[in-house]
C-alpha cells in the first residue's frame, strides 16, 4: 500500500476555496459595475465620493470578518453551529467584496482609501441618527479595539484580539468569536446605515447598503442567541 497522504487542514481548504470564489466573483463584480448605468439610468454612470469611500472601507471591513470566520472554522473543538455560521459569513462577505471591488475597478478607483472613514463626517445635530445634513452623515461610535491598526474603523478587532482567538479551542473559541463578530457586525451595520441615509449615494449603493443592514442585523440576532446559549454576553458597548 502507498503512503497515506497527510490531511489538509480545514483552514487551508477554506482559504483556497475562498480565494477561488474571490477570483470568480471579482470578475462578476466587474460585470455588476458595468451594469451600474442600466440600474441607475436616471443619472450618469459615476460613483460619488461617498459611494467610493463606502465601497473601499466596507470591503476592508469585510476582509477582517472573513479572517475571523476562517480562523474559528479551523480551531479544534468548535462545533458545527459555529463552523456553519463562519462558512456562511465567508461566502456572503466574499461575494459582497467582489461586488464592492468590482465597482471600484470598473470606475478606475483605488481599492483602498488613503483616509479611511473620511466619507463619514461628524455632525452635531441629532447624534447617532445616521442622518447628516447636505449629504453628510454622522460618524458612529461603536468602539474599535484596533488601536494598533491605524485609523479606527467601527467594530474592528485588534491584532491582539485575533491572536487570542487563534490560540483558543472549543467553547472558549466559540464565545470569543461570537463576541468579536457581534461587535464587528455592529460596526458594519452602522457603516451601512450611514451610507444608506446619505444624500450623495447612488441608488445602487443605497440598495446594497440596505441588503447589508438586513443580513447583518439578522446575523447579530442569531449570534446573540448563540452566545447566550453558551452563558456569555456581547462585549460592552
Amino acid at each position: 500500500m502507498g503512503r497515506e497522504r497527510p490531511a489538509v487542514p480545514r483552514t487551508a481548504v477554506l482559504a483556497v476555496g475562498a480565494s477561488a470564489i474571490a477570483v470568480l466573483l471579482l470578475a462578476v463584480g466587474a460585470v455588476v459595475g458595468a451594469a451600474w448605468q442600466s440600474r441607475d439610468n436616471d443619472r450618469a454612470p459615476t460613483m460619488s465620493a461617498v459611494d467610493v469611500g463606502f465601497a473601499q472601507d466596507m470591503s476592508v471591513h469585510h476582509d477582517q470578518a472573513i479572517l475571523l470566520a476562517g480562523t474559528v472554522a479551523g480551531l479544534p473543538g468548535v462545533g458545527p453551529e459555529i463552523t456553519g455560521l463562519a462558512t456562511r459569513i465567508i461566502t456572503a462577505q466574499t461575494a459582497e467584496n467582489a461586488t464592492l471591488r468590482g465597482w471600484l475597478t470598473w470606475f478606475g478607483k483605488p481599492l483602498t482609501a488613503t483616509d479611511p472613514m473620511s466619507w463619514m463626517s461628524v455632525t452635531d445635530d441629532d447624534p447617532g441618527s445616521g442622518h447628516g445634513h447636505h449629504g453628510t452623515v454622522t460618524r458612529t461610535t461603536v468602539p474599535s479595539a484596533a488601536a494598533d491598526q491605524g485609523p479606527a474603523m467601527t467594530g474592528m478587532a485588534s491584532t491582539a484580539d485575533i491572536s487570542r482567538l487563534a490560540d483558543l479551542t472549543g467553547r472558549a473559541a466559540e464565545v470569543w468569536f461570537l463576541q468579536l463578530m457581534i461587535r464587528h457586525h455592529q460596526g458594519g451595520l452602522q457603516m451601512a446605515k450611514a451610507a444608506h441615509n446619505n444624500d450623495e449615494v447612488s441608488p445602487t449603493v443605497k440598495r446594497t447598503a440596505y441588503e447589508m443592514m438586513t443580513d447583518q442585523g439578522q446575523e447579530i440576532s442569531q449570534m446573540t442567541m448563540l452566545l447566550e446559549a453558551r452563558g456569555a454576553r456581547p462585549l460592552p458597548g
